[in-house]
C-alpha cells in the first residue's frame, strides 16, 4: 500500500489558493476497463575542528565557530557526561555513548529523538523502513531540516525523494561518531535546500591508529537478525595513512507478516594526514534495501478490524479475492463462479480455488476491500561519496572544500487491485514508481581567525539529475505462477504493460554565505551572518498517458507540466549570541530567516509545481508561487556542572506561505487539495533536568528529565474544503505534532555494568486539518542492560547487551500523514483517512560484540 505520497498531494490549481481558495485537484475517475490506477504514489514525493585555535573557548563551543567540525576523539572523552550529550547554545551534541545506547543498526534519528523538542517515530524497531518513519524537530518535518554527513548535504529526508539521501541509508549507524543538532536558527554555512527549521550535522568516526577489527552480532524478536563487521588498516607509514572499511547487513522480521525488511550497508574512510594540522579525507558508502512495508491504516481500520491488520502477502491468493470482490461489488462482474469475465474488453480470470471475498470485519471499515492491498514496499540502492581537503594555508587561515557525489535508484511498490494485467489476465496488478538521481556538487570556505573574529566565508554549488516514472507489470493468475516480490524483479510475466507518466528534471543549486563569531569580552559569543541562495530547476513531463489518468496525450503533448522555476533569496540573515558567565551558566538567543525552494515531484505527487494537472496551470505559478519563508527565534539559559544540568528555553517561528496537503476519497481514487496556509504562527518551549547527585557506588546513577510545549495555528483564513463547504483552518493546529512530549531517562553504570529505562509520552496529535480527529497519548518505554567484559583472550572490548523495544506492548500509532491528512469538517471524510502506520509490538534484542 506504497500509495506513498507521490499520488496523495496533487498541487491541483494552486493558483487560486493565492487569494484564499484552495487547490483541489481529482484523479481521473476509474474508466469501466478498470484499468485506471491507483492514485496512492510514493513520497517524492568529515574534517577536523574547522575553525581552528579560537581566541576564546566559548567561540569553540557555538557551532558557527566549527563550521566543519567532527568531534576529536579527546573531545568525545570530555564531554560523555550522565546525559551522554552536551549543550551549547541552541545546540546539542549527542556523542557515541548516546548512540550506543541503543540496538545496534537502529536508525540514528531514533536516538536524536531522545532530545527535548524532538519527536521521532517508526513502524518498526530499527527504523529500517523509511516510509513509516518520521522525525520532527519544533514543529519542522523532516523535508525542512537541514542534514549534512561530514559536510556533504543530505537535503529532504523523505521517503524515496529524488532531492536528498536518507541518514539511515547514508552510513552506518555504528560508523557515526556523532551529530550535532541545532533546535534554533542552525549556521548558515550549512549546504543545504530543506533547511527551515533546525539542522543536524552527522559526523562519522576516523579510522583508528592501530590496526584491528570489530565485529557485532544482534539477534531479536522474529527471528530478526543483524550483522555488523569492520577492518581498520591502523597507521599505514610515518606520515599517519590509515583507512577502514565496514559492512553491515540487517534482516527485520515483521512481527505480523512472513515478509521481511532487508538492508545491507558497506562504507569506507580513508584518512590522509597533511603535516600536523591538515589533512585530506574521502569516503564511500554503498546501500541496498529491500523492504516489505506495513499496511497503512485509517481509524476505521484500527476500530474495526484491528491493529494487526496486514498487507495480503505471502498470501496471493487472499490478496486475489479482495481484487475480484472490488469487480463484483462494483457491480462490473455478475458473478457467477469460477471464469472468465470481460471488463471494457479486457479479459479477467477468476479461476478455481479463488472467490470474490473479504474477510467479514473488513466490510465494516470505510476502505471495504482496500483495507488492505496484496504487498506494499521498495527496493533502493543508494551510493554516496566524497574527497575532503582541510589545510591550514596558515595558523589563522584554513581552507576547506569538499566534492561529492550521490546516486539513488528506487522502485516503490504496492499491488494495485483495480488495475488488471493484460498479459496475463489477473485482476490485480503490481504498481511501481521509479524515482532516481544523480547529485554532484561542492562546499568551499575559509576560516580566518583574526583577533576576536573567526570569518566564514564560503559557498556551495550542486547538479541534480533527477527523474520519475511510474509503470505496471503483469502478475500471475493465482495458480498460474509465483506473485511478483515487492522487491522485485517486476519483469517476470513480461516487461511494463503500461507506462503512467515520465518526468525528467535538472536542478542547480548555488549558496553563498559570510559569518562571524565575535569574542569581544570573555564567555560571550556573538555569530551573526547571511547566506544567499539561488536555485534553478528546468524541464518536467515527457511523457503522460491519459488512459491511465495522467495528461491529455503523449510526449510533449502529454499536458503535463514541463518548464522552469527559479528560487531566490539575496540576504538571509541570522544572529546567535552566547553568554557563559559565573560558574556553569548560560544564556542565548538565535534568530534566522530561512527559505525553502522550490522542490520537484511528479504529476500526483508531493507539494510542487511539476506537481499539477495541466500546463496552462504550471504557467501561472510560475508568476504567482511565492516561496516558503520563515522567521524563527530562540531565546534560553542553561546550568551546567557535574551534578547538575539544567535547561529552559522558548522559541517562535512566523511561517509564510506553508502549502499543505489534505485528501478526502479513496486511495485509489482520492481528491486532494494543496493549499496556500499564508501564514502560521508557532511558540513553544522545552525545559530539561539532569541530576547525578551522588558519590561512591552511586556516582554512576543519573535521572535525566525534559517536557517540551509547542503551539502552532494557522493564522489566517483559507478554505481548505475541496468541493464545497466552510472548512477555515485559522485557529487550527498542525497536524501529526504533539503539543506536549514528557521525555524521562534513569540509567546506572558502574565499571563495566550499565543500564538504562526510559520512557517517552507524545501528547494528542491531531489527524484532521480541522482538528475533529486524533491519535490518542501513549507512554513508550524501553528498557536496557549492558555489561562489557573488557579483554578476553585475543578479543578486546567484549561487550554483551540486551534492549527490549516497546517494553509494555503499548498499542500505539507512530508514522502519520504518509499519504496525507484527512481534512474533516464540512469536507465529508469524517476526519480520517488510511494514512496511519502503527509502531511495533514489545520486543527483544541481544547484541554481542568484541573487537580484534
Amino acid at each position: 500500500m506504497r500509495a506513498r505520497l507521490l499520488g496523495t498531494a496533487v498541487l491541483g490549481g494552486v493558483i487560486g489558493s493565492m487569494a484564499g481558495a484552495p487547490a483541489f485537484a481529482r484523479t481521473a475517475s476509474e474508466p469501466a476497463t478498470a484499468s485506471a490506477p491507483s492514485a496512492k504514489k510514493p513520497a517524492h514525493a568529515s574534517a577536523r575542528h574547522g575553525a581552528g585555535r579560537a581566541a576564546h573557548p566559548a567561540a569553540a563551543a557555538h557551532a558557527s565557530a566549527r563550521p566543519i567540525a567532527a568531534p576529536r576523539a579527546a573531545e568525545e572523552a570530555v564531554n560523555v557526561v550522565a546525559s551522554h550529550h552536551t549543550s551549547h547554545g541552541a545546540e546539542t551534541s549527542v556523542t557515541r555513548a548516546m548512540l550506543e545506547s541503543q540496538v545496534a543498526g537502529t536508525n540514528i534519528l531514533k536516538a536524536v529523538g531522545q532530545l527535548p523538542g524532538v519527536s521521532f517515530s517508526s513502524s518498526d524497531p530499527l527504523g529500517l523502513d523509511t516510509w513509516g518513519t518520521s522525525v520532527y524537530v519544533r514543529g519542522f518535518f523532516q523535508d525542512s531540516i537541514g542534514m549534512t554527513l561530514d559536510g556533504v548535504p543530505l537535503n529532504d529526508q523523505t521517503y524515496v525523494s529524488v532531492n536528498g539521501i536518507n541518514v539511515a541509508d547514508a552510513w552506518i549507524s555504528d560508523d557515526i561518531q556523532g551529530v550535532e543538532v541545532s533546535q534554533g536558527a542552525g549556521g548558515v554555512d550549512l549546504p543545504g535546500n530543506s533547511s527551515l527549521g533546525g539542522t543536524m550535522r552527522f559526523h562519522t568516526t576516523d579510522p583508528k591508529d592501530k590496526m584491528g577489527a570489530k565485529a557485532s552480532q544482534v539477534f531479536g524478536s522474529y527471528g530478526s537478525l543483524r550483522t555488523y563487521v569492520r577492518a581498520d588498516s591502523g597507521a599505514l607509514n610515518a606520515s599517519g595513512t590509515k583507512f577502514y572499511v565496514a559492512y553491515q547487513r540487517s534482516d527485520e522480521r515483521k512481527y505480523d507478516a512472513a515478509t521481511p525488511g532487508f538492508m545491507q550497508t558497506v562504507n569506507a574512510k580513508f584518512v590522509q594526514p597533511i603535516g600536523h594540522d591538515s589533512r585530506i579525507t574521502a569516503s564511500f558508502n554503498w546501500n541496498d534495501a529491500a523492504v516489505w512495508g506495513y499496511a497503512d491504516k485509517s481509524l476505521s481500520i484500527l476500530r474495526n478490524a484491528g491493529w494487526r491488520t496486514e498487507s495480503w502477502a505471502p498470501d496471493y491468493r487472499g490478496g486475489y479475492n479482495a481484487s475480484e470482490y472490488t469487480y463484483v461489488n462494483s457491480g462490473l462482474v455478475n458473478y457467477t463462479g469460477p471464469g472468465t469475465y470481460n471488463v471494457g474488453g479486457t479479459n479477467l480470470i477468476f479461476p478455481a480455488g479463488t472467490s470474490p471475498t473479504i474477510p467479514a470485519s473488513w466490510a465494516l471499515t470505510d476502505q471495504g476491500a482496500e483495507t488492505a492491498f496484496y504487498d506494499a514496499g521498495q527496493a533502493t540502492q543508494d551510493y554516496l561519496g566524497h574527497i575532503n581537503a582541510d589545510l591550514a594555508l596558515t595558523d589563522r587561515l584554513r581552507w576547506n572544500t569538499v566534492l561529492y557525489g550521490a546516486a539513488f535508484n528506487g522502485n516503490a511498490t504496492y499491488g494495485a487491485p483495480t488495475t488488471p494485467s493484460p498479459g496475463t489476465g489477473a485482476p490485480l496488478s503490481e504498481e511501481v514508481w521509479q524515482p532516481s538521481y544523480q547529485r554532484f556538487g561542492f562546499t568551499s570556505a575559509f576560516i580566518w581567525q583574526i583577533g576576536h573574529h573567526t570569518i566564514n566565508v564560503g559557498g556551495w554549488y550542486e547538479n541534480n539529475s533527477q527523474r520519475a516514472d511510474l509503470f505496471w507489470y503483469n502478475e500471475p493468475v493465482y495458480g498460474q505462477g509465483a506473485p511478483l516480490q515487492t522487491v522485485g524483479p517486476y519483469t517476470t510475466y513480461g516487461p511494463a504493460f503500461q507506462q503512467g507518466y515520465g518526468f525528467k528534471w535538472n536542478t542547480n543549486t548555488f549558496q553563498f554565505h559570510v559569518m562571524d563569531s565575535w569574542r569581544p569580552v570573555d564567555g560571550l559569543t556573538v555569530t551573526y551572518g547571511f547566506r544567499s541562495v539561488l536555485q534553478t530547476t528546468a524541464g518536467g513531463a515527457y511523457y503522460g498517458n491519459v488512459d491511465a489518468g495522467y495528461g491529455t496525450g503523449v510526449g510533449a503533448d502529454a499536458g503535463l507540466p514541463n518548464g522552469s522555476m527559479t528560487s531566490s533569496a539575496a540576504f538571509l540573515p541570522a544572529v546567535n549570541l552566547d553568554y557563559h558567565f559565573g560558574r556553569g551558566h548560560e544564556v542565548y538567543f538565535d534568530f534566522a530567516e530561512n527559505m525553502r525552494p522550490f522542490m520537484v515531484a511528479p504529476s500526483g505527487g508531493s507539494v510542487s509545481p511539476w506537481a499539477v494537472s495541466s500546463q496552462d496551470t504550471f504557467k501561472q505559478l510560475q508568476h504567482s508561487l511565492p516561496n516558503e519563508r520563515d522567521f524563527s527565534y530562540v531565546a534560553g539559559y542553561r546550568y551546567t556542572s557535574r551534578k547538575i544540568q539544567a535547561s529552559i528555553d522558548g522559541y517562535h517561528s512566523d511561517a509564510y506561505n506553508r502549502l499543505i496537503s489534505a485528501s478526502v476519497g479513496s486511495l485509489n481514487n482520492p481528491v486532494t487539495s494543496v493549499v496556500n496556509s499564508k501564514h502560521a504562527v508557532m511558540w513553544g518551549m522545552d525545559a530539561s533536568l539532569t541530576l547525578q547527585p551522588f558519590e561512591g557506588l552511586a556516582r554512576g546513577l543519573a535521572w535525566t528529565n525534559s517536557i517540551s510545549y509547542n503551539h502552532f495555528t494557522y493564522a489566517d483564513h483559507v478554505n481548505i474544503c475541496p468541493l464545497d463547504g466552510d472548512c477555515d483552518i485559522k485557529g487550527t493546529k498542525m497536524v501529526a505534532y504533539p503539543s506536549v512530549m514528557y521525555k524521562t531517562s534513569l540509567s546506572y553504570e558502574y565499571k563495566g555494568a550499565s543500564a538504562h529505562f526510559d520512557v517517552n509520552y507524545y501528547g494528542k496529535r491531531y489527524f484532521s486539518y480541522m482538528n475533529d480527529t486524533h491519535i490518542a497519548p501513549y507512554w513508550m518505554a524501553n528498557l536496557g542492560a549492558k555489561y562489557r567484559f573488557g579483554n578476553l583472550s585475543v578479543l578486546k572490548n567484549v561487550t554483551l547487551a540486551f534492549e527490549v523495544y516497546n517494553l509494555f506492548n503499548q498499542k500505539y500509532v507512530a508514522m502519520m500523514g504518509e499519504n496525507g491528512f484527512p481534512i474533516g469538517g464540512q469536507s465529508g471524510d469524517g476526519g480520517d483517512y488510511q494514512s496511519l502506520e502503527r509502531g511495533a509490538v514489545r520486543e527483544y534484542f541481544g547484541t554481542i560484540s568484541a573487537e580484534y
